[in-house]
């Protein structure tokens, strides 16, 4: 086979939606499994079963279990954990040295603090970087369904990348505010715990309304603090995303909240971004900064009660409404 267009790291439901997409679309794509029999079956029966059941792989999207060979594209999509994305570079910086990646993970990092592509930065500083993300669920994306996505990129090609990576069905809206597409990106998946949280706790709807809109202002300030621009958490990897996962019991985020504030025990077999994103956030922070943030990060720890955490957030002090 000849070199891909788009390589494809992480054979989850998000970067095989991506894959079929882009493929659909004519691109030749290459997507890697970690698990080689993973890799062998989604070849095998043209389907990720284990992923994204019922969705048949076009003939230009091929799996492989080879890192080196979706890494021979000049455009590289990271669909991996951001937890686990630093040891992925790391283990195959020479593979990857020298092509465009394009983060498609939403978080931050433990112990550093840092976003999906800083940590790109800190591990391969002389490659091109970049962050596709916004409100999309991968079983839309996959099915053809119309989504907008942010691509923030850096650089000269930036323009001619969200070309190559754009379709009928998948429009992406370019962005050079890396930090900000990220922060909102990462942050609403914490309130989006939060949001589920009331409402398996049955506060109601007016609840996670008030939930929503302060902890959006809250995303906000946090973002312009690290130099984000504030028009970019009124888009699509902001405002957009923060509706999309705050509102829907598709969000495995939101999910996550609804169990525990039922008093159920949530889906372990699930990704869920938000949780160490809270612990991330709210190491060492000021609780009256980020109040939502650092009472979900407490809750998650079991240092508070829910009732207690309800308490806590309803006594702080009246204020005006300024953001």
């Amino acid at each position: 086979m000849s070199r891909p267009d788009i390589g494809i790291l992480g054979a989850g439901a998000f970067g095989t939606a991506l894959g079929v997409a882009l493929a659909q679309a004519g691109r030749r794509v290459e997507i890697w499994a970690r698990d080689g029999a993973q890799a062998a079956a989604m070849a095998d029966q043209r389907e990720n079963k284990a992923r994204l059941p019922g969705v048949a792989l076009p003939e230009g999207l091929q799996a492989t279990a080879d890192l080196g060979a979706a890494a021979q594209a000049p455009v590289v999509l990271l669909a991996v954990p951001t937890q686990r994305l630093r040891s992925v570079v790391e283990a195959h910086e020479e593979a990857l040295r020298g092509r465009v990646l394009i983060a498609c993970c939403k978080g931050v990092e433990m112990g550093s603090g840092l976003l999906p592509t800083q940590v790109l930065a800190d591990v391969l500083p002389e490659t091109t970087r970049g962050v596709l993300t916004g409100p999309s669920f991968a079983a839309d994306i996959a099915r053809g369904k119309p989504t907008a996505l942010t691509l923030a990129a850096e650089g000269a090609g930036a323009a001619a990348l969200q070309a190559d990576l754009a379709t009928h069905h998948l429009r992406l809206y370019l962005s050079d505010d890396l930090v900000g597409a990220q922060l909102g990106g990462a942050l609403k998946n914490v309130i989006a715990i939060a949001a589920g949280i009331t409402i398996g706790a049955g506060l109601g709807e007016s609840s996670r309304a008030a939930l929503m809109t302060r902890g959006f202002a809250e995303i906000s300030r946090l973002a312009q603090a690290r130099g984000a621009n504030p028009q970019t958490l009124l888009g699509l990897s902001g405002f957009g995303d923060l509706v999309l996962t705050c509102t829907s019991d598709k969000s495995r985020n939101f999910r996550h909240g609804v169990s525990i504030g039922a008093g159920a025990e949530p889906d372990p077999g699930q990704t869920v971004e938000g949780v160490m994103t809270a612990h991330a956030m709210a190491e060492g922070a000021d609780p009256d900064e980020m109040p939502v943030i650092c009472m979900v990060s407490a809750l998650l720890k079991g240092e508070v009660a829910l009732q207690e955490a309800v308490d806590l957030l309803l006594s702080r002090p009246l204020r005006f409404e300024r953001g």
